[in-house]
């Protein structure tokens, strides 16, 4: 049950691009966590789900005997709404009292959408640093932390562009 969970209710065990599969789920994971209406249930739930990811993903890496495994994607589910926290800032700034996933999920923020979703798959791909870095950590930390420092480049993508773009 770990395991299968940890592989995404087992969407990782498809035979490529897993890691865009879960950032797909992730989608699902943004949505239900921005549907709950509440900034406070957004957060908790987004750390929840880092810290089952830590857990969960060390598990499978023990039952693989595998060093992240790629068939592990829990780390990109639970990293995507991680990504969105800039956009839901500047959305608040500009008179959005919360940003349902009607927001996001629109004709009129799907490009916003798309553009977070692509970088990071961009960040988690190319590892900037300290993303690759921290990949060193032992067990799920590894896993994880690196989705997570790549939601951080992503938002600050987005936030500079934000600045310059209307997305």
């Amino acid at each position: 049950m770990k395991l299968w969970i940890a592989q995404g209710l087992g969407v990782g065990r498809m035979p490529f691009a897993q890691g865009t599969f879960g950032a797909l789920l992730g989608l699902g994971w943004f949505a239900l966590l921005l549907g709950a209406g509440s900034w406070l249930i957004f957060a908790a739930g987004a750390a929840a789900g880092v810290a089952v990811s830590i857990w969960l993903c060390g598990e499978a890496e023990k039952q693989l005997r595998q060093k992240d495994p790629g068939s592990v994607i829990l780390d990109e589910i639970t990293a995507m709404p991680l990504c969105f926290v800039a956009a839901m800032v500047r959305a608040s700034s500009h008179g959005q009292q919360w940003p349902g996933p009607g927001y996001f999920f629109s004709a009129s923020h799907g490009l916003l959408t798309a553009v977070t979703f692509l970088l990071f798959r961009l960040f988690d791909i190319w590892k900037p640093w300290p993303v690759r870095q921290s990949q060193v950590l032992s067990g799920g930390w590894g896993i994880t932390m690196d989705d997570v420092l790549a939601a951080l480049y992503v938002n600050l993508v987005v936030w500079l562009l934000s600045g310059f773009v209307r997305l």
